[in-house]
């Protein structure tokens, strides 16, 4: 655990999986996951955690964000589940309020700084420049989210950072897919990638589950190509 990260809280009994330490070594890959739908959450979990993607990231995008963390916490005890695109210190309260085990911000200010570490789950605080990074370390915060990857530098952006900033550790996200995610985690400060490749939104609209099991299996399998 890096010094940015307080211990996690433990699980409810019977209600959620293992509590993460950092969000980085949770899975090579995370998926980023848009619901529209509440009534979907359980059993786009269950296919995703079942084709070996355990760390879901569920977006605050939507009016049924926080019941589908809630639903996924209550109904898919193996899966870890983690609120994305928090922007508001207001967020970070109802999203673990739901459940949720991790936070991801596409971006950060000290009042959600603040508020993401004083929750008591790991987090992950978005970054697309060095000055970012590095105010970030001086915080003592050391594990951060690169968004939006490809638009931000991409790998060549990553890798010129390893250098000079060897303690930051990085899950790039954004515009990746399953080609390009082998280059990122080839990267010695890229710990895990975030996409969304695995949950075509057609598939997902017709509840397709088997289709999202194997494409999450094809992911997962992109940890024995590091």
């Amino acid at each position: 655990m890096t010094s940015s990260q307080p211990a996690p809280p433990p699980p409810a009994s019977g209600a959620r999986g293992s509590a993460p330490t950092s969000v980085l070594d949770l899975a090579p890959v995370i998926p980023v996951v848009v619901v529209q739908d509440a009534a979907d959450a359980v059993p786009l979990a269950r296919a995703l955690v079942d084709g070996g993607l355990p760390a879901i990231e569920v977006t605050l995008r939507t009016p049924a964000a926080l019941d589908a963390i809630r639903a996924v916490a209550d109904g898919v005890p193996d899966a870890i589940v983690g609120a994305g695109t928090v922007t508001r210190p207001e967020h970070v309260a109802a999203a673990v309020a739901a459940g949720a085990q991790f936070l991801v911000s596409p971006g950060w200010t000290p009042a959600l700084l603040d508020a993401m570490r004083e929750s008591g789950v790991p987090f992950l605080p978005g970054v697309s420049t060095t000055s970012e990074v590095v105010a970030l370390l001086e915080r003592g915060v050391t594990d951060m989210k690169f968004f939006p990857a490809e638009a931000a530098g991409g790998t060549a952006y990553l890798k010129s950072l390893a250098g000079p900033l060897p303690q930051a550790r990085f899950c790039p996200t954004g515009g990746i897919g399953v080609a390009t995610a082998p280059s990122y985690l080839a990267l010695p400060n890229v710990a895990c990638v975030g996409g969304s490749w695995m949950l075509p939104e057609a598939e997902v609209r017709a509840g397709a589950w088997d289709r999202v099991e194997a494409l999450a299996r094809e992911a997962a399998a992109l940890a024995t190509a590091r």
